[in-house]
């Protein structure tokens, strides 16, 4: 792909709400995400019609560790990613999901699929036990040990 076509992507994707844009060209391919700005603008528009201008910048900084810290807190082990790529709750689209809260779990069963660069991984649980929480949506993307499950 031509230089000047990525720096008016980037600059596109910099400027507008899109968190992340993919453009294949024949044989090639690019990916460009928006790191932190997708997070952050989400919690301050929610923030902003309810406090001052300072005050968003500040609330997603203390209200971020509880929220993250919330999952964490029931008894259980955690099931974390072990890639970046995007979560998906089923093997396609209109699919049952592979687990659902209360649905108790093996050793070994698939618990959801990573999709990382057009590759479908299986992510089995480590544990046996029933599903408590499931703390990622389907379709959102995933980074690397982010808790996905916590099974009880």
């Amino acid at each position: 792909m031509d230089l000047r076509k990525l720096k008016t992507l980037i600059d596109l994707v910099a400027e507008s709400d899109i968190a992340e844009l993919e453009v294949t060209e024949g044989e090639g391919k690019v990916r460009i995400v928006k790191s932190s700005a997708l997070p952050q603008n989400q919690v301050v528009m929610m923030q902003q019609p309810q406090q001052q201008q300072m005050a968003p910048a500040a609330a997603p900084v203390a209200t971020a560790p509880v929220v993250a810290a919330a999952p964490l807190a029931p008894e259980g082990n955690i099931v974390k990613s072990p890639m970046v790529g995007t979560f998906y709750r089923s093997s396609a689209p209109g699919a049952a999901p592979f687990v659902d809260i209360g649905k108790s779990v093996s050793k070994g069963d698939t618990l959801c699929i990573i999709e990382a660069m057009k590759l479908l991984n299986e992510i089995e649980s480590d544990f046996e036990g029933t599903i408590k929480q499931i703390l990622v949506e389907n379709g959102q993307p995933v980074e690397f040990g982010q808790p996905l499950f916590v099974i009880g």
